[in-house]
C-alpha cells in the first residue's frame, strides 16, 4: 500500500521542480503499418517538468511535444505525416501531457494523466520504471532517470486517418531524464 511517506523511502528525490536534461531524453512511438511491420519514430523537440512536493500526491509532471518534430527516419514520410490530410500540424502543432496522479514505490510506478492533441483530450496512464538516481561526475549535478510506457488509439484523438494502412494503436516510449533543483 502506498502512502504519503512512499515518495521519500522509496523514490528519493528531494522536493522541487527538477529540469528535464533534453540532451538524454527522448519521446518514441511505435505503430503497425499495412497490420504486418512497425513504424518506429520519435519527437526531437520536447519540454518537460517534474515537481516532486513533499507527498506522493503532490508529485506532478508535465510535458509538450512539437509535432512538427517528427522524425521516422525518412524525410519524405515524415513531410507527409505532417501535412493537412494527416496530423496537420498547423491545426495541431503541440501534444501536451498532465499528469494527475502517480502511484506505485520501489522501482514501479503508475501516471495517470491526461493527453492532448489539437483540441481532444483523453486519459492516458503509462507504466513507469524509476532507474535510480545518480550524481554526474563532470559537474555534480544528480540526475534522475525513468522510463514510461503506455499507448493511445489515434481515433481517440481524430487522428484516423488511413485506417487500415496505419494501425490504430500507438505504443509509447518515454525515456527520461530530470535534473535535481538547486538548493537555494
Amino acid at each position: 500500500m502506498t502512502n504519503d511517506t512512499a515518495l521519500i523511502t522509496t523514490l528519493p528525490l528531494p522536493p522541487g521542480q527538477w529540469l528535464l536534461d533534453p540532451f538524454h531524453s527522448s519521446v518514441n512511438f511505435t505503430v503497425r503499418h499495412l497490420g504486418i511491420a512497425k513504424v518506429r519514430g520519435r519527437f526531437e523537440r520536447l519540454e518537460a517538468g517534474l515537481f516532486v512536493g513533499e507527498r506522493l500526491e503532490d508529485v506532478h509532471v508535465s510535458a509538450t511535444v512539437d509535432l512538427a518534430s517528427i522524425d521516422t527516419g525518412n524525410a519524405d514520410r515524415d513531410a507527409h505525416v505532417r501535412a493537412s490530410d494527416l496530423l496537420d500540424v498547423e491545426k495541431r502543432p503541440t501534444m501536451t501531457y498532465r499528469s494527475t496522479r502517480v502511484s506505485g514505490e520501489g522501482e514501479d510506478w503508475a501516471m495517470e494523466g491526461e493527453l492532448t492533441i489539437g483540441d481532444v483530450t483523453r486519459p492516458v496512464t503509462f507504466a513507469v520504471e524509476f532507474g535510480g538516481l545518480v550524481d554526474v561526475p563532470m559537474d555534480g549535478s544528480r540526475h534522475a532517470g525513468f522510463e514510461a510506457t503506455g499507448e493511445i488509439r489515434r481515433s481517440d484523438f481524430g487522428l484516423d486517418f488511413a485506417p487500415g494502412l496505419l494501425g490504430d494503436v500507438v505504443k509509447i516510449q518515454l525515456d527520461m531524464q530530470f535534473v535535481e533543483p538547486k538548493a537555494a
